[in-house]
């Protein structure tokens, strides 16, 4: 039987009443749109409509690409897949909401197969298990003043599997076996249940506008295999990772908000999810807040800090960060014009095998960090295929930071390995002040290397200098670099270890209130 599917003309002029297209001139406004209240979407929070968008989408598809309007309204989901030529617009006061499976009688659609899953945690691994979701598409968008509310989303997502041993070679103890039947259990569970709001893999000319998330699962977005993204205006609130873009080329995120207090708010990856080695770059983020508030307090203008007693401290994430995935590196990046409050600092990381080179950091504000302010790390850790070479990190400029009531236990600190040090580094214009309390206990710390550890900014415990700790460090200049602390502190204000070819101008500190700056001698 043949189906007529209707299409809304909207026509410039007193037709305009009918379609509210929001912050559009009026000679840009499309003349066909496909709104899916006139593909049964009952808009009550309670009916099901994930089959009248997605009819919506496929009559857009089917025509050549068009506008899926979703009116003001709460339409309940499950996954949502997005076509080739297609834009999502959200109406004020439209809210879609990720349905639960234990209670709405669905399933979010199962995670497609993976030979490179292996390496990667498994959320970095699948895309089809999203709210939406699209795979091999051009010229798609997300738009529009609407909040996507994941309150059926899982924010779990099991290990890889080389975290458990699998295909790491280890001599196979009860332990281990057991470690891989639960990781095998983790990801079995994971079958039906969605953990991302949105995904999208290998597509090109994508961009997202104006909308919000709640509660986003493991990923608010996550990005694999893209070129020419362009994110604007978005507001994340949410229980995990704001937003991911992994293997991504000719990216531009301005204008965001995002606070995720128990994982990372804005981060670059590069990795095997799609069995290529490939670098993230030519990406620009500017005109940004991160922040690790409770979580829905962004968006309610509360900023409340009440659930964050029971999070470890290093764990009020919300930063900026490039890593931990780093097979293929990163290169071409920009940092600007960037607000950090309540949460982790700046975090360049390469620890995979990748190569991360020529980034600037500029014109950084941060408040109340709960780690370091400032860290960058080259590791060992090669989650990779047997004969992955080392890591490497080289071309850094950072300039123009300013950081009060920062925590004392954890400096700003670059460092590198033994046999592989961090290269070209310039740090600017940097302004730290520290609250001080530092022990000589604490001065008297020898840190270890733990070259093939997961690098959190407190891996190496309390600090044995209140302000920088550099090792393993070739090539540096520090220019007009102020460090100060609220009340004593006995360590020194910076410690360096295995550091050639340092140059200094202007750096200076104090480490108690009324005692003038003054020069650091190296």
């Amino acid at each position: 039987m043949m189906v007529q599917v209707p299409r809304r003309k909207v026509l410039l002029g007193a037709g305009l009443a009918l379609l509210p297209i929001y912050s559009l001139r009026a000679d840009a406004i499309p003349l066909d749109v496909f709104n899916i209240r006139d593909f049964g979407a009952k808009a009550d929070g309670t009916t099901l409509d994930t089959a009248a968008i997605q009819c919506a989408i496929n009559a857009a598809a089917t025509a050549g690409g068009g506008t899926v309007y979703l009116p003001a309204g709460r339409y309940l989901s499950f996954s949502i897949r997005l076509k080739s030529r297609i834009t999502l617009l959200f109406a004020s006061g439209t809210v879609l909401i990720a349905a639960d499976p234990s209670k709405h009688g669905g399933h979010y659609d199962l995670p497609e197969p993976n030979p490179w899953d292996a390496y990667e945690d498994f959320g970095h691994s699948h895309w089809h298990n999203s709210l939406i979701w699209g795979e091999g598409l051009e010229d798609v968008a997300i738009i529009g003043p609407g909040l996507i509310d994941g309150q059926g989303l899982t924010r779990f997502s099991p290990d890889a599997p080389w975290s458990v041993g699998v295909g790491r070679g280890l001599p196979s103890t009860p332990t281990l076996k057991a470690q891989i039947a639960k990781n095998e259990a983790d990801i079995k569970s994971m079958n039906g249940l969605g953990n991302k709001a949105i995904a999208l893999k290998n597509s090109r000319n994508v961009t997202m506008r104006d909308f919000s998330i709640l509660r986003g699962g493991h990923f608010g977005i996550l990005v694999t295999g893209v070129d020419n993204l362009t994110m604007d205006n978005l507001k994340i609130d949410t229980n995990r990772d704001g937003i991911d873009l992994d293997v991504v080329r000719n990216v531009h995120l301005s204008n965001l908000s995002v606070n995720s207090p128990t994982d990372d708010a804005i981060v670059l990856k590069s990795s095997l999810a799609l069995g290529v080695v490939r670098p993230t770059e030519n990406v620009t983020i500017t005109n940004c807040s991160v922040s690790g508030y409770d979580v829905g307090s962004m968006l309610d203008g509360t900023y409340r800090k009440g659930q964050l007693k029971n999070i470890e401290p290093h764990l009020t994430s919300g930063r900026i960060k490039l890593g931990t995935e780093s097979n293929g590196g990163y290169r071409n990046i920009a940092i600007s014009n960037c607000v950090f409050d309540c949460c982790n600092g700046l975090a360049l990381e390469s620890i995979d095998g990748g190569v991360l080179e020529d980034v600037t950091v500029s014109n950084i504000v941060m408040r109340n960090t709960t780690a370091a302010p400032i860290f960058i790390r080259l590791g060992d850790r090669r989650r990779a295929p047997a004969g992955t070479p080392i890591a490497a990190l080289r071309r850094v400029t950072i300039s123009d930071i300013d950081a009060y009531c920062l925590d004392k236990r954890y400096c700003a600190s670059i460092t590198g390995i033994p046999g592989a040090s961090v290269e070209d580094v310039t740090l600017s214009g940097i302004r730290l002040i520290y609250p001080g309390g530092g022990t000589a206990a604490d001065a008297a710390r020898k840190l270890p290397e733990a070259a093939g550890v997961y690098p959190d900014p407190d891996m190496f415990g309390v600090m044995p200098a209140w302000g920088f700790y550099m090792r393993h460090l070739r090539g540096v200049i520090l220019r007009d670099v102020e460090l100060s602390t609220l009340s004593a502190d006995a360590r020194p204000p910076v410690v360096t270890d295995d550091v050639t070819s340092l140059k200094a101008d202007g750096l200076i500190a104090a480490s108690a209130p009324g005692i003038p700056l003054q020069p650091v001698q190296l």
